[in-house]
C-alpha cells in the first residue's frame, strides 16, 4: 500500500465537513505513542494511533497484544475550526509535527480510511492464522520431558499446538504450549 503525504495548505473545515479534513502527522518520542494520543485528546484534538494485533509468548501461552502499525507516528486533526496545531509540538510524547518546509504534512482522509480498513482486517485474525506453526510442518519438542522428539503440527489454537508424534511405535496426538515447540528448518 502506497501512502502519500501531501503538501497542501490546510483549509478551515466548514460545518459537517470534519470527515473530509486531512490528518496531520506527528512524530512521537520513542515508545510514547499512547502517551501522545492521550495528551492530544486531552488538548481537544482527534488523535488516531494505528495498531495491529500480534502474539507474544508468555508463561500462559501466546497472548494477543497491540503494537503501533507505524512506530513513532500518530495522526491527529483539530476538532473545531480555528483550533491551532502549534501547541502540538510541545505536547508530552510528541517530538515534532511532520512538515514540508513550513507547511505541515497532511494525510488524505481516504488514505486513513484504507489504513483503518487494513488495521481492522488484521486485528480480526486469530493466532492460528498468524502462528508460525501451521498444520503439516515438522517441529521439535523443547522445554518438556520429551526434548528432541520430532513430530508434525496437526492444529493450532491460542494456547496450544497439537502435534502428531511417533511414540512407542504408534502415532499419538500431543498438545503442547507454543514455547515448547520449535520449527525445524524446512
Amino acid at each position: 500500500m502506497n501512502i502519500a503525504l501531501s503538501r497542501v495548505e490546510p483549509s478551515e473545515p466548514s460545518k459537517g465537513e470534519s470527515d473530509e479534513q486531512g490528518w496531520y502527522v506527528a512524530y512521537t518520542q520513542p515508545q510514547r505513542e499512547q502517551l501522545a494520543q492521550i495528551n492530544l485528546t486531552l488538548q481537544g484534538f482527534e488523535a488516531y494511533l494505528c495498531q495491529y494485533k500480534t502474539f507474544k509468548k508468555s508463561p500462559d501461552g501466546l497472548m494477543a497484544v497491540l503494537q503501533p502499525m507505524f512506530p513513532r507516528y500518530i495522526f491527529f486533526r483539530p476538532t473545531h475550526a480555528g483550533q491551532s496545531i502549534s501547541v502540538v509540538r510541545s505536547t508530552r510524547g510528541i517530538s515534532f509535527v511532520l512538515r514540508f518546509g513550513l507547511i505541515p504534512a497532511l494525510l488524505k482522509p481516504e488514505e486513513l480510511r484504507m489504513i483503518k480498513a487494513l488495521e481492522s482486517a488484521q486485528n480480526q485474525v486469530d493466532v492460528g492464522e498468524t502462528s508460525p506453526f501451521q498444520p503439516g510442518l515438522r517441529v521439535r519438542l523443547q522445554n518438556c520431558g520429551l526434548n528432541g522428539l520430532e513430530g508434525l503440527v496437526h492444529s493450532v489454537s491460542s494456547k496450544r499446538v497439537t502435534l502428531l508424534i511417533q511414540l512407542l511405535g504408534r502415532e499419538k496426538k500431543l498438545q503442547l504450549e507454543h514455547h515448547q515447540v520449535e520449527l525445524l528448518d524446512q
